[in-house]
């Protein structure tokens, strides 16, 4: 019996990017790299596995326990595929920090896995944008990250009504709750309950406040937090509305203040797009001096959406300039020293050896987006004229090699 036939079907959850896919993504990671190192940050990178310790401590049992890719490698070693960014970033600025000259301002473009159920603006594996701030201990670093989250939006074409960012500060709430909270290691439990309110529907999550505090749910005290009240003042000077959510706290539990999400307000995609905050402390799970940090992470599948919901998203153009068909076999040199030429003229040439027909030639030429089109046969060998067609148009032109990029650029 012969093989069971494999699947065509990628793994549930992530996707496969074909070349019009691959392009929306280029574009999409392109135009964010051009704004964040307009504001001075760098690119780093890292490798998606790390020890699962890494995560248990911080990022928080529920992610480890429920939401990793996690197993034994060879070794015996807990491995997880990086759910987030933010705790290796921490780790490698630990590892270096003497080495480091501060404020660092470092950006990634990472790949993240999370086991969790597929659904519209949620995968299972997504490429996020990870922009972190240290060394900064003032509120300029949440003005400078929030403001920058902004930009890149409004760089998209996104104006300022189509997206709304909300801000909560972590220790106005623990201030807000202390009375009820008698035990400090309860104050994590109530922040993802909190995290859950508006998932969870009222009733049942009172019913969980009342279990885990003895005593019905409160909306908290108008507490004063000058910090956050000052932001919120320069960012309004500067153009960029906000709104004060005094139930956000951020699903993390290293993030230690200041905590911020961006929504998008168009009804047929209302959620939540991306978030950051500043997390103090998380260095010193390395036996490292803390260093203050703020950062954000923002992922491709919920912006792409944000980006269609829009019409914002560019028309798929290929990156081949020219295309080059042959005629017959015995002219494929003639063929390959015109792609040569071309291409140390900075154009990017594909060339057809299947010597089938021109007009098949041709058909394959338009399912790639080729833009030109230039077949090479016997008077083209000889002459070394070629007529260059501009697919689109019809429109043709006898040309010199040397004159082909000019009318190609024109």
């Amino acid at each position: 019996m012969g093989k069971k036939s494999l699947s065509t079907e990628s793994y549930k959850g992530v996707r496969d990017f074909y070349p019009e896919d691959m392009f929306i993504e280029k574009y999409i990671f392109g135009k964010i790299r051009e704004t964040v190192e307009n504001f001075g940050y760098v690119e780093y990178g890292a490798s998606p596995l790390e020890e699962s310790e890494l995560y248990r401590q911080k990022s928080g049992e529920e992610i480890v326990n429920e939401q990793t890719y996690s197993f034994k490698d060879r070794g015996d070693r807990d491995v997880t595929l990086r759910p987030e960014m933010t705790p290796t970033t921490a780790r490698m600025v630990a590892k270096k920090r003497r080495e480091l000259a501060f404020p660092l301002r470092w950006y990634s473009i990472t790949n993240m896995f999370r086991y969790e159920r597929p659904q519209r603006g949620r995968l299972r594996e997504h490429f996020q944008l990870n922009v972190d701030l240290f060394g900064v201990e003032g509120i300029e670093a949440e003005i400078e990250t929030i403001t920058l989250a902004s930009k890149i939006l409004k760089d998209f074409g996104l104006k300022e009504e189509n997206f709304e960012i909300q801000i909560n500060s972590r220790k106005l709430l623990e201030k807000a709750y202390e009375p009820i909270l008698k035990n400090k290691e309860l104050f994590p439990v109530m922040l993802r309950l909190l995290d859950k309110k508006e998932k969870m529907g009222v009733d049942k999550f009172e019913l969980e406040w009342k279990k885990l505090f003895k005593e019905p749910f409160e909306e908290t005290k108008n507490y004063e937090c000058p910090e956050l009240k000052r932001i919120l003042e320069i960012l309004d000077k500067r153009g960029i509305k906000t709104k004060l959510n005094p139930y956000l706290v951020r699903g993390f539990d290293y993030y230690t203040d200041i905590v911020f999400e961006v929504f998008d307000t168009n009804p047929e995609n209302r959620r939540s797009l991306f978030g950051g905050g500043r997390y103090d402390e998380l260095l010193s799970l390395f036996g490292e001096e803390n260093i203050p940090a703020v950062g954000f992470g923002m992922g491709d599948v919920t912006l792409k959406n944000t980006l269609e919901t829009y019409d914002l998203l560019p028309q798929y153009a290929s990156s081949v300039d020219i295309y080059l068909c042959i005629v017959e076999k015995e002219y494929t040199e003639a063929a390959d020293t015109l792609a040569s030429s071309l291409r140390e003229k900075g154009l990017n040439v594909a060339v057809n050896y299947t010597y089938r027909k021109i007009g098949d030639q041709i058909k394959n030429a338009n399912k790639e987006g080729a833009p030109y089109v230039v077949c090479v046969g016997k008077k083209e060998a000889e002459t070394l004229r070629f007529e260059l067609k501009e697919l689109s148009t019809g429109k043709i032109e006898e040309l010199s090699t040397e004159k082909i990029p000019d009318a190609i650029q024109k």
